[in-house]
């Protein structure tokens, strides 16, 4: 059993920090503040090789894995969780679906483009009234000769705005419930495609997520992604990685709030001394730096674990859980450390505490992940 990383994997830790430090920090308040989608800084992202960070090097990709996924997702989310959440709904979801279960010419026409960032990618899976109880998906995919016809519309998709790549789930056959739901990938300009409302959110303000809308949308028969009907089934094994990046998204962010918390406590005097000195202020920094390396350990498992080819389902689902509710406590410990200044916006623990939220509603809710949990249990 070995804990280290290799030296690869400590020096992209050190280019993704330096890369963050340098162009997103200076950036970050103002993006959110303006909710301003960082166009360029993603392009840029998609240079470096961090928008094809687990598909092979003959795809465009740059042939790393999850550990490697995980720091980049991490370091990005310490200074921004709003890039963090474009690269992880880019990488892990609608780029992995295309590569997991897209025939070979669907992964050489779209993976090189996504992998380099010339395009960008969402994935939708939830609607109005299928979030949690996502086989209650109502869009519709109905057949026409030589291809596929699409009614409906996707609510809270990252990216939807900005993706020039869709992959979206609809009903093919009503009478097989979730094994009667297919995926579909579909490009930006394809006629009774486009995006609705954008949401005006409270956190990740950077990020852009929004509706997806399809009104008799014509696909042809090689949209299809996947076999019919297996859609559902095909997100669900997404589902196992995509929490892999918001367990490591919610380790980065608890790690940004626990940096400025500890060093405003180093700074910050009252009573002629430092406030890092009282007693109070110490156990919260302990309790806070301790469950940050656990829930980091948790998210490198899971993420070796897939890694070798086995399945996470129960790992995956324990790291996003248990890293999404420890990094709630971590920001709102951060800024009661910051007291009264903890509720401006001139102090970066204002905007984590702001972010971090939807680290336990988004790829599954907390109730959702114990749900898994819990069968997976039971079952073994």
């Amino acid at each position: 059993m070995d804990f280290a990383l290799s030296t690869e994997q400590v020096d992209l830790r050190r280019q993704v920090r330096e890369f963050a430090e340098a162009e997103i920090r200076p950036h970050a308040a103002e993006w959110d503040e303006a909710q301003t989608f960082p166009l360029e800084t993603i392009k840029q992202i998609g240079k470096m090789g961090y928008l094809g960070v687990l598909f092979p090097e003959e795809l465009g990709g740059a042939g790393l894995g999850y550990i490697e996924y995980a720091i980049i997702v991490e370091e990005l989310a310490r200074v921004d969780p709003s890039v963090a959440l474009i690269v992880a709904a880019h990488n892990s979801l609608c780029s992995n679906h295309i590569y997991t279960a897209g025939d070979e010419a669907q992964q050489r026409r779209y993976i090189p483009q996504l992998a380099s960032g010339e395009w960008i990618g969402c994935w939708s899976l939830t609607e109005p009234e299928a979030g949690s109880d996502a086989a209650g998906t109502r869009t519709q995919a109905r057949r026409e000769a030589g291809g596929w016809v699409l009614n409906g519309s996707k609510t809270f998709t990252t990216n939807a705005h900005y993706a020039q790549v869709c992959v979206a789930m609809a009903v093919t056959d009503r009478a097989s419930a979730q094994h009667g739901i297919s995926a579909f990938i579909i490009e930006a300009g394809t006629p009774g495609f486009r995006p609705g409302k954008k949401e005006n959110k409270l956190g990740m303000r950077a990020s852009a997520t929004g509706e997806v809308i399809f009104t008799d949308c014509r696909l042809p028969a090689s949209q299809l992604l996947g076999a019919e009907g297996h859609g559902f089934v095909d997100s669900l094994r997404i589902l196992d990685g995509g929490r892999i990046s918001i367990a490591a998204l919610s380790v980065g962010l608890a790690q940004g709030a626990y940096e400025a918390a500890l060093g405003y406590a180093r700074r910050r005097r009252q009573f002629g001394r430092a406030i890092s000195e009282f007693q109070a202020i110490q156990h919260k920094l302990a309790d806070m730096a301790t469950a940050i390396e656990a829930a980091r350990l948790m998210t490198f498992r899971a993420g070796w674990m897939k890694d070798r080819g086995e399945r996470v389902t129960r790992e995956s689902a324990m790291a996003k859980l248990f890293a999404s509710e420890m990094a709630v406590r971590a920001a709102d410990d951060a800024l009661q450390i910051h007291g009264g200044y903890g509720f401006i916006k001139d102090y970066p623990v204002e905007k984590y505490y702001r972010d971090v939220k939807l680290c336990t509603i988004g790829e599954g809710t907390s109730e959702i992940q114990r749900l898994v949990i819990a069968r997976q249990i039971l079952q073994s």
